[in-house]
C-alpha cells in the first residue's frame, strides 16, 4: 500500500468543512495547525495595518489513491480554484511508521467499495 501526505491550507472558517468532506471521501483523521496566512496582495486596514486572516493547516496521511479522491473533493467543495479560498497539495510518502491497523482496513475497505 503506498500513502500520501494531503496538506490542506484553508480559512479557518472553512476547517469543519474541509474536515467533514475529507472524512466523507475517505480520510480517517486529521493534524490540524494554526496559522496566519497573507496573500500576494497585501490588504490595508485601519491605520495602515495590514490584515493577516486566520489560516488551518489540515494534514492527513492517506493511501494514495484515497488521497487523490480527497484533494479532488476539497478542491470542488470548498471552491480552491477561486482567489483565496485555499490551497491543497499532496506529497508522496516513502516510509511509515504508526498508522493504526484499524485504519489500514478502513483504507483497503474504502478501496473496494469505490472499484
Amino acid at each position: 500500500m503506498k500513502f500520501s501526505l494531503v496538506v490542506a491550507i484553508v480559512s479557518e472558517t472553512l476547517e469543519d468543512a474541509a474536515v467533514d468532506i475529507a472524512k466523507a471521501n475517505g480520510a480517517g483523521g486529521v493534524t490540524i495547525f494554526k496559522g496566519r496566512g497573507m496573500g500576494l496582495d497585501e490588504e490595508k486596514t485601519f491605520f495602515g495595518l495590514t490584515y493577516e486572516r486566520s489560516e488551518s493547516v489540515l494534514l492527513f496521511i492517506l493511501e494514495k489513491r484515497i488521497s487523490i479522491k480527497v484533494m479532488k473533493a476539497l478542491t470542488q467543495g470548498l471552491d480552491l480554484e477561486a482567489h483565496g479560498n485555499g490551497i491543497v497539495v499532496t506529497l508522496p510518502i516513502e516510509h511509515l511508521a504508526g498508522i493504526p491497523s484499524r485504519q489500514l482496513e478502513l483504507f483497503e475497505q474504502h478501496i473496494k467499495k469505490e472499484n
